[in-house]
C-alpha cells in the first residue's frame, strides 16, 4: 500500500521560527555586544555622576542641616549667596588662580617643553624629575612648600634672603602675598603633566613640515610662529580648558598650607570650592553649599565652553 503524501504544507506552518539572535545582522549584533559590555559602566557612571549633581540641584533650594529632613525654601539660598560679601571675595579669588595662573602655566609649561624636547643627554631622567611632582601626593607636597615658606632659620626661601641680604617675607602669612605664593605651589605642581602634554604634541607633529620650512629659508621664530604653535592647537586647547578647571576647582594646596587659618590671612587666599567644603562640614549648613555647588559648576561649565568656543577651528 502507497503511503499518504506528507502534509507539506503543515509541516512548513509548525516548524518554529528563528530566534531573535538569528534574524539580527551582523552589524546589530556588534551594536548589541557593544551596548552590553557599556551597560555596566554607563550605569556607574549615572549613579555616580548624574545623581549627586542632580541631587545637588534640589537641595540648593532646601535648607537641610543633616539632623532634620531637607525643607524647600525656594532660591533664598541663591539671594542670600547674592547678598553675601565673603561670597564675592571668594569669586574674586577663584579667578584670579584662573586668570593668572592658567597663563603663567601654560607659557612656563610650553617653554620648558619645547626646549626639552631638543635635549638628548639624560632626557628621560630630566623629563621624569619635571613630572614627579604632578605624582606627588597634594598633601605633601603643600606642606613642604610650606616649611620653604617659614620665617628663618627654618624657611629655606627666607634664609636665602636672610645670606644675600634681602629682608625676609611673609608669604603665606601676608594678606598681600599669600595668594601668590600659593599660586607658585599650584602653578609647580601641574607643570609636569603640562610638559609631558605638550612633549607628546611636538612629537606629533611630521618633520616634513620643518624639513619644507628650513628649505625655504624660514628660521627658528618663524618656523615657531607659522608651523610649531598652529599645529599644536588641538593639544593648547586641551590643556587650557584642563588646567582652567584645575585652578577653578584648587583646594589641596590652600587647606594644607593655611591650616592654621584656612583660607589665608582675612580669607585672601579662599577659593570657592574651601568655602563650599567649610559651609558644608563646618557649619553643616548643606542646602546652602549645594548652592554654592551649583555656582562653581555653572562657573565651570561656562568658561570650559567658551574657552572651547573662542579657541575652535574656524574655517
Amino acid at each position: 500500500m502507497s503511503s499518504a503524501p506528507a502534509n507539506t504544507e503543515g509541516a512548513a506552518i509548525s516548524r518554529p521560527a528563528g530566534s531573535f539572535r538569528d534574524r539580527l545582522t551582523m552589524r546589530q549584533k556588534r551594536l548589541v555586544w557593544v551596548w552590553t559590555f557599556l551597560a555596566l559602566p554607563i550605569l556607574f557612571y549615572c549613579v555616580i555622576r548624574f545623581y549627586p549633581t542632580l541631587q545637588a540641584f534640589y537641595l540648593s533650594f532646601t535648607n537641610w542641616n543633616l539632623m532634620k529632613p531637607p525643607k524647600f525654601i525656594g532660591v533664598a539660598n541663591y539671594v542670600k549667596l547674592y547678598n553675601d560679601p565673603q561670597f564675592w571675595k571668594v569669586f574674586r579669588n577663584t579667578f584670579t588662580y584662573l586668570i593668572i595662573g592658567t597663563p603663567i602655566s601654560l607659557v612656563v609649561s610650553f617653554v620648558v617643553a619645547f626646549f626639552l624636547d631638543r635635549v638628548r643627554f639624560l632626557h628621560g631622567l630630566i623629563r621624569a624629575l619635571y613630572f614627579l611632582p604632578f605624582l606627588t601626593t597634594a598633601a605633601a607636597m603643600a606642606w613642604v612648600w610650606r616649611w620653604f615658606y617659614q620665617p628663618a632659620p627654618i624657611g629655606v626661601i627666607n634664609d636665602v634672603l636672610g645670606m644675600v641680604g634681602l629682608p625676609q617675607q611673609q608669604f603665606i602669612r601676608s594678606v598681600d602675598q599669600a595668594l601668590p605664593s600659593i599660586m607658585v605651589t599650584s602653578i609647580w605642581a601641574g607643570l609636569g603633566f603640562q610638559i609631558i602634554i605638550f612633549m607628546a604634541g611636538l612629537r606629533a607633529i611630521p618633520n616634513t613640515f620643518y624639513e619644507a620650512a628650513k628649505i625655504d629659508g624660514l628660521g627658528e621664530w618663524p618656523i615657531l610662529w607659522k608651523i610649531t604653535l598652529p599645529l599644536l592647537k588641538p593639544t593648547t586647547v586641551f590643556l587650557v580648558v584642563f588646567s582652567s578647571i584645575g585652578f577653578l576647582r584648587i583646594f589641596d594646596q590652600v587647606y594644607n598650607m593655611t591650616t592654621n587659618d584656612p583660607g589665608g590671612p582675612l580669607g585672601s587666599t579662599k577659593p570657592l570650592v574651601l568655602m563650599i567644603y567649610q559651609t558644608a562640614f563646618s557649619s553643616y549648613n548643606m542646602g546652602y553649599a549645594a548652592a554654592q555647588t551649583v555656582v562653581l559648576f555653572a562657573i565651570l561649565l561656562c568658561v570650559s565652553l567658551l574657552q572651547l568656543w573662542i579657541l575652535r577651528e574656524r574655517k
